[in-house]
């Protein structure tokens, strides 16, 4: 199945060939590197390599203007088109790279916007997660519809098609260390932890998988220490809460939607960030209000 936007196809066609030589290329590339990313993070090998791999193939794509990552500092112009109408992509080459010690699942987090970048989660056109779990595969969300598939030999194959969360949630998982919490959201979760099922394995892309799955709802909030979450707007908390949001569930800073949130700190802004059920969504905004 190809998509109908020529340029969105590419990007997706770009990731699709690219996820399979990204999970490959993670043998030999697990160390620490001596350098931070823009969000102050350690960087593994596998961080810096797969953000040069995507950002050299999503940029020779005609019709994108802009590339920009959480890996590097600045937005990368894509030669003479970089005023000129096109869409623009944003990345998390390795979300969860961290799990590279100790060989648990991660992802990669592609945005396209149809507008320059920072821009507000209701520009994008299409967003995607690649899962490299026991299986590679790829959840994409267009204007149309959210599909998912199976990725192997650099080709893509549709399992499911119209995906929607289930109605009934089962599993639940909550990032940030519990006594940084605060009252309002530690509340809140207690009151989940007695109704569904902890699942959190420490790279978003998985615990948001097991929502898509099986219903529930995935959350990093705001710390007593860092009221801003540790989730960035741009690169995951957009993407991710379009993806929800096209598959009936909802996103949410605390507030309001991601999608509707202007951002106004730059590429690496940060966000708490909400995505499940649409009930469960809205008990947490009462509970944080």
């Amino acid at each position: 199945m190809t998509v109908s936007d020529p340029v969105v196809e590419a990007v997706v066609a770009t990731l699709s060939r690219s996820a399979t030589e990204i999970r490959q290329g993670l043998v030999g590339r697990r160390g620490a590197v001596d350098e931070e990313n823009p969000s102050g993070e350690t960087q593994v090998e596998a961080d810096i390599w797969a953000d040069e791999l995507l950002a050299e193939r999503l940029l020779a794509i005609d019709g994108i203007s802009q590339y920009a990552s959480e890996e590097r500092e600045a937005i990368v112009d894509c030669g003479d088109t970089a005023s000129a109408a096109g869409y623009t992509v944003a990345v998390d080459p390795l979300d969860g790279s961290s799990n590279l010690t100790s060989n648990n699942a991660m992802g990669t987090i592609v945005g396209v916007y149809d507008a320059p970048l920072p821009a507000r989660g209701e520009d994008l056109v299409a967003a995607a997660y690649v899962l490299y779990g026991p299986i590679t595969t790829m959840l994409l969300a267009t204007e149309d519809t959210v599909s998912e598939y199976e990725l192997t030999g650099g080709e893509r194959r549709r399992i499911r098609e119209d995906v929607t969360l289930p109605d009934d949630p089962v599993v639940y998982g909550f990032g940030g260390r519990v006594p940084d919490w605060t009252d309002a959201f530690t509340q809140y979760a207690r009151e989940i932890e007695t109704e569904l099922k902890l699942r959190y394995g420490g790279a978003m892309i998985g615990d948001v998988n097991q929502v898509v799955t099986y219903g529930g709802i995935f959350g990093y909030p705001g710390l007593e220490s860092r009221p801003e979450g540790k989730l960035r707007l741009q690169f995951e908390g957009n993407p991710i809460g379009y993806i929800i949001e096209r598959a009936g569930g909802r996103s949410s800073n605390g507030e309001q939607s991601l999608l509707t949130v202007e951002p106004s700190e730059g590429i690496h802004e940060r966000t708490p960030v909400f995505v499940g059920n649409e009930p469960l969504i809205d008990r947490l905004e009462t509970q944080l209000s």
